[in-house]
C-alpha cells in the first residue's frame, strides 16, 4: 500500500520529529542525541533513544533497542510492513540488524560520514549479495537532527577542557 507522495512526505517528517524527541530524551541522560521510531501501519510500535553509556553496552543503539520492542510487541523477528525512522544513519551493527529483521524501509536524518552504513561509508541497504534490500529516504529533519548532534559534541568538548583547567 503506497502513500501519495505528499502524504508520505509529511508523514516521515511527522515521525522524524518524533525520533528527535527520543534523541533528545537520549542526550538529557548524557547519551550521544540519535533516536528511533518503528512505524508500523501507521502507528509507532517503538520508540527509544541510545543507551549505551546508560546500559553500559556497545550495542545499545537507538535502533537496537527498537527493533527489539518492535519484535517483541509484534511477537516476530520479521519487522515486514514496517518502517524506521532514525536521526543518524545507522552504522554497520544497525544496518545488519535492520536487513536480518526485513525491515523494508528506513528513513534518517543526518549522514554519518565516519561510520555510516546506508551511503556514506558502506551500503548495506542495497547489498545484493544479502537476502534483504532496504529502500531508504535520507535527509528528513537533517537540519535539526545535524545540529543536534553538533552541539552535544561541543558541549563535550567545552566540558572536557573546563574540568582541564
Amino acid at each position: 500500500m503506497t502513500m501519495e507522495p505528499a502524504l508520505q512526505q509529511k508523514a516521515d517528517d511527522a515521525f522524524m520529529q518524533e525520533a528527535i524527541l527520543d534523541a533528545a530524551r537520549a542526550a538529557s541522560h548524557g547519551e550521544v542525541p540519535v533516536g528511533a521510531v518503528l512505524v508500523h501501519n501507521h502507528v509507532i510500535i517503538a520508540r527509544g533513544g541510545n543507551a549505551r553509556e546508560r546500559e553500559q553496552d556497545p550495542t545499545a543503539h537507538a535502533e537496537l533497542t527498537v527493533i527489539r520492542e518492535a519484535a517483541h510487541t509484534l511477537q516476530s523477528w520479521r519487522l515486514t510492513g514496517t518502517t524506521l525512522y532514525v536521526t543518524l544513519e545507522p552504522c554497520l551493527m544497525c544496518a545488519g540488524a535492520m536487513v536480518l529483521a526485513r525491515i523494508p524501509r528506513l528513513v534518517f536524518g543526518a549522514w554519518d560520514p565516519k561510520a555510516g552504513a546506508c551511503g556514506s561509508c558502506f551500503s548495506v541497504h542495497e547489498n545484493a549479495q544479502l537476502n534483504h534490500r532496504i529502500a531508504v529516504t535520507q535527509g528528513i529533519r537533517e537540519d535539526e537532527c545535524r545540529d543536534m548532534l553538533q552541539q552535544f559534541f561541543q558541549q563535550v568538548r567545552h566540558n572536557r577542557l573546563a574540568a582541564i583547567h
